[in-house]
């Protein structure tokens, strides 16, 4: 018994059948579908500490190596629309050339046979000759939009008629787009870069450097492929670059224009939010005879030369500051006077040492919800800075002050937020202001409480309620001891008392001794105080008066959060000039027109394919002695009932005596 075996596909074949087969299309939609999904939903091309933030150092892991934070330009979405273009075009070029030729191809050669095994046919005969009924059904058929071809048999005649056959260019306008869609993101998807970036021709800058400063490798040419940059401009300022987000740095895209900002304006809604805010751009090139002038708004955009300019967003321009730095650890009264601007930095040296101000921001006004009872929904409680101070090692805390008194609950204080990151809330330091709205009455209470001399003759005055056993060496030790701790407390605030209570004394008598400690010290204050009013010209033989008490009180207050304040200084803004920039994010996408002709082509398929049903009908009619016979059927790609309709009206205009002799 012999054996036989099947004859091995060529290679090529298999190979062709699989990136045509309908279900590696689907996957690979499916797969691009999700990509997508996810592209949209988070937010593409940020710097990577805000992921960090966002999803904490693991998942941030996790999402980088699968390439989440630029999904339309990672390696493996370009493959994905790679292979997805291959295999339409595949997919075309194997069935395009039966699509185009079934459009014109009529059939005429169809047997009787096939004819009565469609699911639509009708056979009758006919008293008409032959000719008449051949007459008739073309007639018929024309009225009805049928394209009507004739061929003569040896004993028949055929009639073939066929309408929307367009429907079949449908299918190919529909694969067609899709290909033309996958060029158009793969033109946008620049491999290009990618390719050069590994092969070491262009590098990532990580470096915060000027733009002048970026090297040749970090920046792009003017005639680079598509991009999607971002550039802040001040008022009055300019600029042909725009800085491009990759992954953990920036490259330098030049732009063949320059982009200068004349003016910035915003309006606000009552609560503070933005309401509206546009640019006033002039574009400077060569080529133009005259610089090209145009606003731009959000979602009103300029487009350039291919470039298209957005409004994305605003932020402080470099805002002129004059400020007072009051020491928190000196008895120092005086301040220290400070200038600088949005973005620069500034060297202080302080008791703790050399420290770095890093000022980030500033705002003309902050509106936040108003106080209860006030009467008002919203409150503005005017300027504000953001600043960071850096130690010499490196370590920061941020803090945000503003600029005038707030009043809280009826009593004014100067406020400053300050947090250890930006995971973190501000918590808020409140200074009492004096009757002139300033910080000067607290700033010398501060400093007296410093001053060890000033603190011993405050203690010094009561004397016989410190006396030991008329002993004198006892009472000058403890004199010693509550210098000590007031210096402590007023450096340290209330933490530093903690720290020295659980140190020095057994944790059963601690809240003893804590009490007998704020006791000493609102003594001791009270003195310091008192003293402080009578350098004032404050009449004080009688008592102080309710409001000065009050002042007392929330110094103290303010002093025991000092611990966890954490800066040298307390800043305060005296002085401002606003500077503001304008964000424009400036695109250049080459592959944007073919997609859209990718998409009109795909449109346009879809609706071929819907709303346009390829229908055929064959008139078979064979001449007989008393007339002839009809063998009429059809058959409709889409919409059997309504196909089935129009079937029996076509066959009652083609019977001529309402199918009374109708086999």
């Amino acid at each position: 018994m012999s054996q036989t075996t099947r004859p091995r596909r060529p290679l090529g074949t298999v190979l062709l059948e699989f990136l045509g087969s309908m279900n590696l299309a689907i996957t690979l939609l499916v797969a691009i579908s999700f990509a997508a999904v996810i592209g949209t939903v988070l937010q593409q091309n940020q710097p990577y500490p805000d992921y960090v933030a966002k999803f904490g150092p693991f998942w941030f892991e996790v999402f980088k190596s699968l390439g989440l934070y630029d999904v339309y330009g990672s390696v493996w979405f370009l493959v994905l629309l790679g292979l997805l273009l291959l295999s339409t075009a595949v997919c075309v070029w194997r069935n395009a050339p039966t699509m185009l030729r079934d459009m014109r191809h009529f059939r005429l050669d169809v047997q009787e046979k096939s004819l009565r095994g469609f699911h639509h046919q009708a056979e009758w005969n006919s008293t008409l000759p032959a000719a008449d009924q051949l007459a008739r059904a073309q007639a018929v058929l024309k009225a009805q939009g049928y394209e009507v071809q004739r061929k003569e048999h040896d004993e028949r005649v055929v009639l073939a008629g066929m309408k929307g056959s367009w429907n079949r260019l449908g299918y190919l306008l529909t694969h067609v787009g899709i290909v033309v869609i996958c060029i158009g993101g793969l033109v946008d998807g620049n491999m290009p870069l990618k390719i050069s970036e590994a092969l070491g021709r262009i590098k990532v800058e990580t470096r915060d450097i000027p733009a002048s400063e970026v090297p040749p490798e970090s920046t792009l040419g003017e005639e680079h492929g598509a991009f999607r940059g971002s550039v802040r401009i001040t008022e009055g300022g300019a600029a042909d670059f725009v800085f491009l987000n990759v992954r953990d740095g920036y490259l330098l895209q030049r732009l063949p224009f320059m982009v200068e900002l004349k003016d910035f304006r915003i309006e606000h809604y009552p609560s503070g939010a933005p309401k509206s805010f546009e640019s006033d751009v002039v574009i400077h090139d060569e080529e133009l005879k005259e610089p090209l002038q145009r606003t731009i708004a959000v979602n009103h955009p300029l487009v350039y030369k291919g470039y298209a300019i957005y409004q994305a967003s605003f932020s402080d321009g470099g805002s002129e500051l004059t400020m007072r730095a009051w020491s928190l650890d000196a008895p120092d009264i005086k301040p220290l006077d400070l200038k600088g601007a949005v973005y620069q930095d500034l060297k202080i040296t302080t008791p703790r040492g050399v420290v770095t101000m890093e000022l980030d921001d500033f705002k003309p006004f902050n509106v936040q919800p108003a106080e209860e009872g006030s009467g008002k929904q919203f409150q503005n409680y005017g300027p504000s800075v953001t600043f960071k101070l850096r130690n010499s090692a490196g370590e920061a805390l941020e803090y945000v002050n503003y600029m005038a008194p707030v009043t809280l609950k009826g009593r004014t204080f100067m406020v400053s937020g300050m947090r250890g990151s930006p995971a973190e809330s501000f918590r808020y330091l409140y200074l009492p202001v004096d009757a002139k709205g300033g910080l000067d009455r607290f700033m010398t209470l501060r400093a007296r409480s410093l001053d060890a001399t000033r603190v011993r003759k405050a203690v010094a005055a009561q004397a016989k309620a410190l006396s030991v056993d008329n002993d004198p060496v006892k009472t000058r030790e403890l004199t010693e001891s509550i210098v000590r701790l007031t210096t402590t407390f007023a450096s340290g605030g209330m933490e530093s008392l903690l720290s020295q209570v659980e140190r020095a004394v057994p944790e059963g008598e601690r809240d003893q001794a804590m009490e007998s400690y704020l006791m000493v010290l609102q003594s001791v204050f009270g003195q310091l105080y008192v003293d402080q009013l009578r350098a004032e010209g404050v009449a004080v033989d009688k008592g102080i008066s309710d409001e000065d008490a009050r002042f007392f009180d929330e110094a103290l207050e303010a002093m025991a959060a000092m611990g966890t304040y954490g800066s040298p200084l307390f800043i305060q803004v005296t002085d401002f000039k606003h500077v503001e920039a304008s964000g424009l994010q400036i695109t250049r996408a080459p592959g944007q027109d073919i997609v859209y002709l990718g998409c009109v082509m795909l449109i346009a398929g879809v609706f071929f394919m819907f709303y346009l049903h390829h229908r055929r009908v064959w008139v078979s009619v064979t001449a007989e002695a008393q007339g002839s016979r009809v063998l009429f059927a059809g058959s409709g790609n889409r919409d059997r009932m309504d196909f089935a309709s129009e079937f029996e009206g076509l066959r009652a205009r083609l019977e001529p005596e309402a199918n009374k002799n109708g086999a």
